[in-house]
């Protein structure tokens, strides 16, 4: 575990945290914020829904937070009691420590998290840098995990060269090229004035990890015993849907797949497929 700031200056980190309550201020269902330790440090959880219905568990991509459930919460608290957590290191509201990708570290982190949260057995939903993260959890302790959802995830297959290439010069542009990456990001969906002013202030003061998640080998995913559903967009600038659903193929013993036409790595939409998926019925 390392310990840095993950800001760029106090002030960035006030105005972030400031966007984060201003957000929350707007949630669209009533909330509980909770506290969880953790061997890793602290993690933040914002719980909606019915206490005595089954737990869902949402987590976030690299480089946001929980915020961006805050579309999806709405339908997905109708069924589930449902924790969108702060994965450490990010710009939330969890420990800023950052964990050890080629070890454990996230695995026990989520571990403790579900522990503290009493929750036993769980159906997990991640996007990006978050269903890296489930995947790790549900690798290592699959007994827990009822069913997984991963969006746009990563270590299944090296990221693109070439978005690299592309996003590395915008990210230094300042907003005009915040605003180009963040269209780069979501193919042919539309993204919202708001959303992308949030990716302006996050990508302005927040400092992201540079290095690339690493890519889990096949004995991992073979331990993926529960029931899988990946989607993917078929324009995702940072991952091949082809490569990820073509592997997770011949590993992953029950799996479903679906690629969104004009999608990009950013999904939006989905959370009609995902319920089918998570209960069988919309």
């Amino acid at each position: 575990m390392t310990s840095r700031s993950i800001y760029k200056t106090p002030a960035g980190e006030r105005l972030v945290m400031a966007h984060y309550d201003a957000m929350l201020a707007r949630w669209p269902v009533p909330y509980e914020m909770v506290y969880v330790p953790t061997r890793h440090g602290e993690a933040f959880a914002l719980a909606s829904g019915d206490k005595a219905a089954p737990p869902l568990v949402l987590l976030h991509g690299a480089g946001t937070n929980s915020i961006m459930w805050s579309g999806d919460i709405a339908r997905y608290s109708r069924r589930y009691r449902t924790y969108a957590i702060d994965l450490p290191g990010e710009p939330g509201k969890s420990a800023p420590n950052l964990l050890d990708w080629d070890g454990p570290a996230f695995s026990e982190w989520l571990q403790d998290v579900l522990d503290g949260l009493e929750i036993e057995r769980a159906r997990l939903v991640g996007f990006s840098q978050g269903g890296w993260t489930a995947l790790k959890f549900s690798a290592a302790q699959p007994e827990r995990v009822e069913k997984l959802v991963l969006l746009s995830p990563g270590g299944i297959v090296p990221d693109k060269l070439s978005f690299v290439v592309q996003a590395l010069p915008y990210a230094m542009l300042g907003p005009w090229g915040i605003r180009r990456l963040s269209r780069l990001l979501s193919g042919d969906q539309a993204v919202s004035a708001e959303a992308e002013e949030a990716l302006i202030l996050l990508m302005t003061h927040f400092k992201p990890r540079v290095a690339s998640l690493p890519i889990f080998t096949d004995q991992q995913l073979q331990r993926l015993t529960m029931p899988v559903l990946v989607m993917m967009g078929d324009r995702d600038a940072l991952r091949d849907a082809h490569k990820i659903i073509t592997r997770l193929q011949k590993q992953v013993p029950c799996l479903d797949a679906a690629v969104i036409p004009g999608g990009g790595h950013a999904l939006i939409n989905t959370v009609e497929e995902i319920l089918v998926f998570l209960s069988g019925e919309a």
